[in-house]
């Protein structure tokens, strides 16, 4: 009786283990239409634990998967068209569609600037068609410097769907906890701010020669 009784509780247990991500899923809040203009959605839900929201941002772009991607992994010109970004360097190049950077983000005074450091992965699905980006932050490659507060938590990723040959509908969702003394309410006004200007020189950038004819080895287009 005892030995079918730990049988049965040892199921219980790894089925409860395998259920508590998916419960997890279930359990966070629903996404919210914060403001949506120049065909931009911006999207924000609470996080547990955490005063700052996530945020997310849909939009439809004339476009091709490798143009939208080698704007992406070209991190030296990130400053042209990311909101309050100061400076941006690539770091280190694994490969053509592995690299990891650094970037310095202006706030405004009396807050102190932020930094971190993003290890971007690109993968297409052979299938779809899909590519996705994952850039979450990264610690222990370059030292912390003096007067600039370093991220340590931010994970941002990348969905970029093929509709047609030249269009493609994008989804970015982001989750930064800033890190230092800041009010969340800042945090949050500044976020939702922000996604609406770089998605707009986004669209902008794209129209560069040096995206507008771009090809990638590693993506198929549609």
């Amino acid at each position: 009786m005892g030995c079918k009784f730990y049988h049965r509780s040892g199921k219980l247990v790894i089925f409860l283990i395998l259920l508590l991500p998916i419960a997890n899923s279930f359990a966070q809040s629903p996404w919210k239409l914060s403001t949506e203009k120049d065909g931009i959605r911006v999207f924000s839900r609470t996080v547990p634990d955490s005063k700052v929201k996530a945020l997310k941002v849909e939009c439809v772009l004339k476009t091709t998967l490798s143009q939208l991607v080698t704007l992406l992994l070209d991190v030296n010109e990130t400053d042209q068209w990311v909101y309050h970004t100061k400076t941006c360097v690539l770091v280190r190049k694994v490969s053509p569609s592995d690299i990891y950077y650094y970037a310095e983000v202006s706030l405004p005074w009396p807050m102190e600037n932020r930094d971190f450091v993003a290890h971007i992965r690109v993968f297409q699905n052979s299938q779809t068609k899909i590519v996705t980006v994952d850039a979450p932050a990264v610690s222990g490659i370059i030292p912390i410097k003096k007067g600039i507060v370093r991220i340590s938590h931010s994970k941002g990723f990348w969905k970029i769907i093929p509709l047609d040959q030249n269009l493609v509908k994008l989804e970015y969702t982001l989750q930064v906890d800033p890190g230092g003394v800041i009010p969340a309410w800042i945090v949050n006004t500044f976020a939702a701010q922000g996604p609406l200007e770089s998605f707009r020189n986004m669209k902008e950038q794209l129209t560069h020669p040096r995206y507008r004819n771009a090809t990638l080895p590693f993506i198929v287009n549609w």
